[in-house]
């Protein structure tokens, strides 16, 4: 368990990156930057620990929080010397979504014993940081891009909770599942993978209903 917790700090912190980033590209002061690369880090937990019902993971733990404030103020004071920082921040995500869907279906498999919730908490734990990132930050949300987002968060959960069943090592089914969503999302952020999305078609005419 205690390679599962490093991966959730991991997380934490390529994702408070991420938010710190975003805050870099507004210009924001460091309040700023403090306050996206926590809402990004954390905003997703908080979201699936509120859906469970249970203790918010970062109230009892306060390493989390400082982690997210580190990450800020080594961004805010470094920035500058990344020349592509929406490029670096798009595949900072995919470390952390696939970080995510793994600690967000072991958090859900835990708790309810269920594998769909899992599935379902790991999705809302990779997704919603981001989500909220990009809302505050006025930036192209990642929901609304045409490469596989959701899809990755998805498969990183499913994966681990497939082998988790399967009594694989927690370890093991960690990296399994963490190695699964990041080569979606990163095949995705490279080659432009995508799903079939729906193509608008006219409606049936009046007349042609009986």
């Amino acid at each position: 368990m205690e390679h599962i917790l490093l991966l959730d700090y991991a997380g934490v912190a390529v994702f408070a990156a991420t938010g710190a980033l975003a805050a870099s590209r507004k210009e924001l002061d460091i309040i700023g930057f403090l306050f996206l690369a926590c809402v990004t880090g954390i905003g997703g937990g908080t979201f699936r620990d509120v859906i469970l019902n249970v203790p918010v993971f970062w109230v009892g733990n306060r390493d989390y929080v400082l982690i997210c404030v580190a990450v800020a103020v080594i961004v805010f004071f470094t920035s500058h010397l990344v020349e592509s920082r929406y490029r670096l921040l798009l595949w900072l995500d995919a470390i952390g979504l696939a970080a995510f869907s793994v600690m967000g279906a072991a958090r859900g498999l835990t708790i309810t014993g269920s594998p769909v919730i899992a599935i379902v908490t790991g999705v809302l734990t990779a997704a919603f940081g981001g989500i909220l990132r990009d809302l505050l930050t006025g930036e192209p949300s990642v929901l609304l891009r045409p490469e596989i987002y959701i899809t990755a968060a998805m498969a990183g959960a499913a994966v681990y909770t497939i082998a988790d069943l399967a009594l694989l090592p927690t370890d093991v089914s960690a990296l399994i599942a963490f190695a699964a969503a990041f080569i979606v999302r990163g095949g995705a952020l490279k080659y432009g993978w995508n799903v079939p999305t729906y193509k608008s078609r006219p409606g049936r005419h009046p007349n042609d209903i009986p």
